[in-house]
């Protein structure tokens, strides 16, 4: 099944901008200021600037990438155009799986916060029950245009930024104010180095549904860019509010509502506890907008059956694509046993960024010259990233290696369709 019809391209780039925000932004910024501030005390806040400073190659060849092609597709469009239609679908279908498996473990998460409000949501029928609504509820969302999407991410965007940035206000006024600089002894210097890298993890969301943006060769760069910059101040700030506020816990999960409380009272850690639920939920459904665009982009190239490009001539959507992936998340979501799917997460989404960072002096290459400080940033990204991959146990490698023969099974199926559209590469 499939239509000749193109969702319109409505989204500019404030609405670009909300996909890293909600990428690189979800249940980590709540927990993270505790366990670093543990890990290496005054310095944490600094801790971040150079985890940002890390990703930024990571960034800066995604932000390239990004300026070359103007359809939805991301990853897909720049391992095909650069080694083939194959490897370009591995790098589009390991990123899909292990979101739409995330997507359940994050909306379980996600109840779990809610429930410290509304204790009746973490019953054992109830808790299910919540779940499917809420994948449902944001899937219906989805269905209804990309505009109102858009302005529903905007609206949840604004409901989690809002109470840390009144946690950072308080801090300035009522904080301890002795925060000093001093340099951390790392006894564990891997551990810290992944946790600030994954805070980032996330951010080439914004490339999926770029088909759908008005001028995305000029919008989703300046958008990694500058939301780069933006997400490493804010986590700089929240961590060092925390430290000025110098609750009592300093390694707990829930210790930044507790700096909350210490200095808002209850209406303070009352809202942390919802930011952090609408910062879960917002990063979701950022994914539900993002992702089902992305298997729209795969049908239109022949890598996935034509089904999942069928756009909806009412709502102008890729209806089927969206509805398949909030179908499949309700359904793990109600199985048990998906936790060790999304152990893999992280290193499906590392396979993403190791074909992205080889694509680009390859298509550079093609134009008639390597660009050489683009291939040295490129290069130290690739080798970043695969270092972070060697940190990922059997049990993850082998759920990738299953995950990658169920989608080259459904990419053999496909490859007997002609591509409806050709690459689109400027």
């Amino acid at each position: 099944m499939s239509t000749n019809i193109a969702p319109p391209r409505t989204v500019g780039f404030w609405g670009t901008a909300l996909f890293p925000v909600n990428g690189m932004i979800g249940a980590g910024i709540f927990a993270l200021p505790a366990v670093l501030v543990a890990a290496v005390g005054d310095f944490a806040p600094w801790m971040m600037l150079l985890g940002g400073l890390l990703f930024l190659p990571l960034i800066l060849t995604f932000a390239w990438l990004a300026g070359r092609f103007d359809h939805s597709g991301g990853p897909i469009l720049y391992g095909e155009a650069a080694f083939g239609r194959f490897i370009g679908f591995q790098a589009g279908w390991a990123r899909y799986t292990s979101a739409i498996v995330t997507v359940a473990a994050n909306t379980h998460v996600m109840v779990t916060y809610l429930a410290a409000l509304f204790p009746v949501l973490d019953g054992p029928l109830i808790r299910p029950i919540t779940v499917t609504a809420i994948i449902a509820v944001l899937t219906a969302i989805n269905l209804f245009g990309m505009k109102k999407s858009v302005g529903t991410l905007g609206l949840m965007t604004a409901v989690k930024l809002a109470p840390l940035g009144l946690l950072v206000v308080a801090a300035l006024f009522a904080g301890t104010g002795d925060i000093g600089f001093a340099l951390p002894v790392f006894s564990e210097a891997e551990t810290i180095i992944l946790l600030t890298y994954y805070a980032f993890i996330g951010f080439e969301g914004v490339t999926l549904p770029a088909g759908e943006m008005k001028q995305p060769k000029r919008d989703v760069p300046l958008a990694l860019v500058t939301m780069l910059a933006a997400v490493t101040l804010l986590y700089m700030a929240v961590i060092w509010a925390y430290l000025a506020i110098a609750p009592g816990a300093v390694n707990d999960s829930n210790a930044l509502a507790g700096a909350a409380q210490e200095i808002m009272g209850k209406l303070g850690a009352i809202a942390i506890v919802t930011a952090a639920a609408f910062s879960i939920g917002a990063n979701n459904f950022a994914g539900g907008i993002s992702l089902p665009r992305m298997t729209y982009g795969m049908a239109e190239r022949g890598m996935l059956p034509r089904w999942f490009g069928y756009v909806s001539p009412r709502w102008l959507t890729p209806s089927n694509s969206i509805l398949f992936y909030g179908v499949a998340g309700i359904l793990f979501g109600l199985w048990e046993g998906f936790e060790v799917l999304a152990v893999a997460g992280t290193l499906t989404r590392l396979v993403t960024y190791l074909i992205s960072c080889a694509a680009l002096p390859v298509l550079e290459k093609r134009d008639g010259a390597i660009n050489v400080p683009h291939a040295l940033v490129a290069g130290f990204a690739f080798v970043s990233s695969l270092w972070v991959a060697t940190h990922a146990d059997a049990k993850a490698f082998a759920v990738l290696g299953g995950l990658i023969v169920l989608g080259t099974g459904f990419y053999f199926i496909a490859a007997r369709q002609a591509p409806e559209t050709p690459i689109a590469e400027a």
